[in-house]
C-alpha cells in the first residue's frame, strides 16, 4: 500500500463518491478472473484493489470524525503493525 495513493484516492472520494471507486473496484476484482493474466499483472491489480481499500477504510474515519491527516496516519500504522506481525 502506497500512503500517497491512498490519500489521493480519499481525495477523490471526498470530490465525488465512494460509489465510484467501489465500482472500480468490483471491476479489477472481476478482471482477475481472466486466466491468461500473469502474475506481475495480477500484482498491479492486487496493488490498486488494497489502495482502493485503504481509501475507503480512511473516508469512513474522516466521516466518523477523524482528522484526515490522523486518519490516514492511524491507517497506514495499523498496516505497518500487522506486517510487522
Amino acid at each position: 500500500m502506497k500512503l500517497p495513493v491512498i490519500k489521493h484516492l480519499t481525495q477523490f472520494i471526498e470530490n465525488n463518491d465512494e460509489d465510484f471507486v467501489v465500482e472500480t473496484i468490483e471491476t479489477l476484482e472481476n478482471l482477475t478472473e481472466v486466466p491468461s493474466l500473469k502474475d506481475e499483472e495480477l500484482d498491479v491489480i492486487g496493488e490498486l484493489i488494497s489502495n482502493m481499500y485503504g481509501a475507503l477504510e480512511v473516508h469512513k474515519m474522516v466521516k466518523d470524525g477523524t482528522p484526515k491527516k490522523e486518519a490516514l496516519n492511524n491507517f497506514m500504522s495499523r498496516v505497518l503493525g500487522s506486517i510487522d506481525k
